[in-house]
């Protein structure tokens, strides 16, 4: 039972760390931090965070691999689709070309890491450098505005940027409400049916005790987190982009061919290779795919901030990376999963949030970010010291 115990207790320590963290800040807010607003800002001002991750991911399964270019890169692409609207461009074909714009840089720093075999700090900090430099060329050192209301309400930027309460309610979202309780229903359905899918093909279950706690737990989360949403103005565009990302990305992990190719190349290359995948095309895939993500990120970050500046982006990959390592992505490659970069991603925002409510500088915060990152880092060494 101790045994077992401290199975849970190592599988679930960020979890515990984060409840602990916001018990502290919320403490130390005077409970300011789970006010509604402040949970919805939490979430639009990080979700770039999530959505950078997500990406980031893929880069360090390859074997610890990161991708140092990505702020800049979304400034970069944020300034291109910036200047576009601002001439009165489509906003759709702006919006496309951001995406085109970051699927490039991808292939660019994709084919130099897979097929030139430069290592995959060298090319990114060159990309981290080059595309900073074509970022204030674009915007010529000046800030851009965003005006065009459809691209801020749909990204998250606008003043109408939440899904609109269609049930009526008054002065409570019932819509938002409705929504938390359809997630968790659905989360309740996929559960079981895993377990019955797994039982009729004659697999191990998972005992109900571990099962059942976990499933309260989310399900108690998501409706909490959707009640707070439901007491401000709702769920906010940004949320629903964090959603799609976060599911096509557990997805790509857990079902595809690609998911497994990318976790056996992080765990053993050598072996892979000579199983016949091309590792080649695999580190060429993680980091197209990061470029995609960097798109998207520039779309909601200057959706969020109503326009693009030449310094949007600085320490955006820093933050990505640190929500991979603390959600328990290893340094080595191999390990790692969408659950643990939810749960990285929301430390670094309640980080964020609750020391700026405390008034401590950015610089604080940093000093703070680069501890949490340091215990990850070692508890992940230390993990796999014991398993050698």
């Amino acid at each position: 039972m101790n045994l077992k115990l401290l199975d849970v207790l190592k599988k679930y320590t960020m979890v515990f760390a984060l409840i602990a963290v916001i018990i502290f800040f919320y403490a130390s807010t005077g409970g300011k931090i789970l006010l509604p607003q402040n949970i919805n800002n939490l979430i639009s001002q990080n979700a770039y965070v999530f959505v950078l991750a997500a990406g980031m991911l893929l880069c360090i399964l390859t074997g610890g691999n990161i991708d140092l270019a990505v702020g800049s890169v979304v400034c970069f692409v944020g300034g291109i689709g910036a200047v576009m609207m601002d001439k009165s461009i489509n906003v759709w074909v702006a919006v496309a070309v951001m995406l085109i714009g970051g699927i490039l840089v991808g292939v660019w720093q994709g084919f130099w890491i897979a097929y030139v075999k430069v290592p995959p700090f060298i090319a990114t900090l060159a990309g981290m450098y080059a595309f900073r430099g074509l970022a204030n060329v674009v915007m010529k050192g000046f800030a851009v505005g965003v005006r065009n209301e459809t691209f801020l309400n749909v990204f998250g930027g606008g003043a109408d940027c939440y899904i609109p309460d269609v049930l009526g309610g008054d002065g409570f979202n019932i819509t938002c409400m409705a929504a938390g309780v359809a997630v968790a229903l659905v989360y309740t359905a996929f559960v079981v049916k895993k377990r019955l899918s797994a039982k009729a093909k004659g697999y191990e279950l998972q005992p109900l005790y571990q099962v059942i706690p976990r499933m309260v737990v989310i399900c108690a989360a998501v409706l909490w987190v959707f009640f707070k949403l439901a007491n401000y103005k709702g769920i906010p565009a940004g949320l629903i982009w964090i959603a799609v990302v976060l599911i096509a990305y557990g997805y790509i992990t857990t079902k595809t061919t690609i998911g497994r190719y990318l976790y056996a190349v992080g765990g053993n290359e050598k072996a892979t290779r000579l199983s016949g995948i091309d590792s080649r095309k695999v580190y060429f895939f993680a980091y197209i795919n990061m470029g995609l993500m960097a798109g998207l990120a520039g779309i909601l970050t200057i959706a969020r901030a109503s326009g693009a500046q030449p310094t949007f982006g600085n320490g955006y990959e820093m933050d990505a990376i640190a929500a991979c390592f603390i959600g328990g992505a290893s340094a080595n490659g191999g390990e790692g999963g969408i659950f643990g970069v939810i749960i990285g991603a929301v430390l670094m925002g309640v980080i964020n949030q609750g020391m700026s409510i405390m008034g401590m500088s950015a610089n604080y915060q940093s000093v703070v970010k680069g501890i949490v990152v340091l215990v990850a880092i070692l508890f992940d060494v230390l993990s796999n010291k014991k398993k050698k």
